[in-house]
């Protein structure tokens, strides 16, 4: 047997070994015939040796790329000191300084992101219902898993439930609207305000950037209404401005949660925002009544912290935003033109360093712009992309500072052999 078909053999036999102990063979994140090895700057392997250029990047935390030697020996100098002590440890600290100097709306933070912002708006506000966005996702808490991603949208703004488990009690607490519609949140605020604690949102959903005064409008009509401002930034925070989403562009809400990015490839999350919100989480600021209480084995972890300060050390450098952001037009452009050029009718929508393609020929601007595209020709391209050695989510391409000239020439070549295939079918 050659080593590329012991490699193959290795492989599949994971695969099928996962099929045997994990429900529907993978852990939840993506197909379970895919199954990594290692990462390096742009790139993995698969188990069978195959080589991927990587869109995935760990669903977007990597963005200084895989094992970059600075994170690494971060990380390995902590670990060897020891992994978690479950008090305060000086990484923990500056990491959540550095957040605090960079976040424009964060004036302190703390840990586990939106779960704990949503309940923190509703101590402060002393009101019960979160209005967020249909296709918006905010993590795995019965509030979040509402009207993510319905097969049959509802009638705003009554909520969806997206999974099995969830109180049918918990609806009443969810008013949902569509994103860049700012006439139908608008009045949402102000019929519910009494009740309404905060608004929750994606400032860029998933792959759909903000309509000009979008953001702006829901920053005045809830300022105006006594009505807490959530920017959900574990996906854009470091990702699209050093600042986050809030100085892209320029808007600045009243709390926002972060993670990916600021962790360097461990698990680390954060709620950021106003003091006066977040000093619910300080006892002796609030009382017994206003407290919020907030524990966490991981909570702070040091090795995730020192990981995640090398990697903020890194984005800011001078020229590195320029840099992620001029890999992304380039890679925007391609896509764009050889769709175009083979006839396929699509948007090409994002941001430069975030951004996919949806095959339609309407103007995508929410959700259910998205579900007009045909989602049988992503799937297909995706397919055709993974067989040509390119590794992405089933709607994302995340971009990365380590992709390199050459992994966009051989991106590009696959791009070209996958259109021309999908056209000619």
């Amino acid at each position: 047997m050659s080593g590329a078909e012991a490699e193959t053999d290795v492989g599949l036999g994971f695969v099928e070994k996962a099929k045997r102990v994990l429900p529907g063979g993978s852990f939840g994140n993506f197909p379970g015939e895919i199954v990594i090895r290692e990462g390096r700057g742009g790139r993995v392997w698969d188990e069978s040796g195959k080589e991927y250029v990587d869109f995935l990047l760990g669903s977007g935390p990597m963005l200084v790329g895989h094992a970059h030697p600075e994170v690494t020996v971060a990380a390995q100098a902590r670990i060897a000191q020891g992994t978690t002590f479950f008090t305060n440890s000086r990484y923990g600290i500056e990491l959540a300084e550095e957040i605090v100097a960079a976040v424009p709306c964060a004036d302190s933070t703390g840990s586990e992101a939106d779960l704990y912002a949503m309940r923190a708006a509703r101590a402060f506000t002393k009101r019960d219902k979160i209005l967020k966005f249909e296709g918006g996702y905010h993590g795995m808490s019965d509030y979040s898993l509402m009207s993510l991603a319905p097969k049959r949208p509802g009638n705003f703004p009554q909520p969806v439930p997206d999974s099995a488990g969830i109180p049918r009690s918990l609806r009443d607490e969810i008013l949902v609207a569509p994103f860049n519609d700012l006439d139908v949140v608008t009045g949402l605020v102000r019929e519910h305000k009494s009740e309404l604690a905060c608004v929750i949102v994606e400032p860029m959903q998933r792959i759909l950037p903000p309509a000009p005064g979008f953001l702006e409008g829901l920053r005045k009509v809830t300022a105006e209404n006594g009505v807490l401002l959530i920017f959900d930034e574990v996906v854009t925070g470091f990702r699209l401005a050093f600042g986050g989403a809030q100085e892209y562009y320029g808007v600045v809400p009243d709390l926002c949660t972060l993670g990916k990015v600021i962790g360097g490839g461990f698990p680390l999350a954060a709620i950021a925002g106003r003091a006066d919100i977040m000093a619910h989480f300080d006892r002796g600021a609030v009382g017994d009544d206003g407290f919020l209480t907030q524990v966490g084995t991981l909570s702070g972890n040091p090795v995730a912290a020192a990981a995640g300060l090398a990697t903020l050390e890194i984005l800011k450098r001078p020229g590195a935003y320029d840099r992620l952001f001029a890999t992304g037009r380039e890679l925007k452009g391609a896509l764009t033109e050889l769709l175009k050029r083979n006839g396929l009718t699509a948007q090409v929508t994002g941001e430069p360093p975030l951004f996919d393609a949806v095959f339609t020929g309407e103007p995508v601007r929410d959700y259910r712009g998205t579900l007009r595209g045909d989602a049988e020709m992503l799937r297909r391209l995706n397919a055709l992309l993974r067989e040509r050695g390119i590794l992405k989510g089933e709607s994302k391409y995340y971009v990365s500072l380590a992709h390199t000239p050459e992994d966009i020439r051989q991106t590009c070549e696959a791009w070209t052999s996958a259109v021309e295939v999908l056209a000619a079918r």
